[in-house]
């Protein structure tokens, strides 16, 4: 049984991230909240950026797309495509920027979410590959994940935004 907020906890080996959190709801509450537009309403922060404009085909194949819009007005798109889909457990999608991030590029990485039911709730663990060579953009990601794996917690479980 859970015993109150397990905090995110991410890290990297320069090529792959592993990040993961315990969320007070079941696996099917998760899942949703990963893959329909209701990103809009978690992934995001007063002082950095929001996702708009979430579009996706849930299918094997299908694409996906979404804007990470900055606090200054800036857009920067990102997409692509699901390569696996096994509601509620499992989501493996491709992943690239449409602009050149600073440390990344356009270069595609895979996303893995793996949802396991435990009590009380949710373990979503997320594995990010697709770095080699780019420790930078690895080191950055694993804590951006920290933070929007404790943005997705916080909605999850009270319905509001994380402070």
């Amino acid at each position: 049984m859970m015993h109150g907020p397990v905090v995110a906890q991410s890290m990297t080996n320069g090529e792959t991230i592993m990040a993961s959190a315990e969320i007070i709801a079941p696996p099917e509450r998760v899942f949703h909240a990963l893959i329909t537009d209701e990103v809009e309403r978690w992934w995001a922060s007063c002082e950095s950026y929001r996702m708009v404009d979430w579009t996706a085909d849930l299918r094997v194949g299908g694409r996906w797309q979404v804007i990470a819009r900055t606090i200054a007005g800036e857009d920067h798109p990102a997409g692509g495509e699901f390569l696996e889909i096994q509601a509620p457990r499992r989501i493996v999608q491709t992943r690239a920027y449409n602009w050149d991030h600073p440390t990344l590029g356009r270069r595609q990485t895979t996303v893995a979410y793996l949802l396991e039911p435990i009590a009380g709730g949710t373990r979503l663990t997320i594995c990010h590959g697709g770095f080699a060579g780019l420790t930078d953009a690895a080191a950055e990601h694993a804590e951006d994940w920290g933070r929007v794996l404790g943005w997705l917690q916080a909605y999850v479980e009270t319905g509001k935004l994380a402070a």
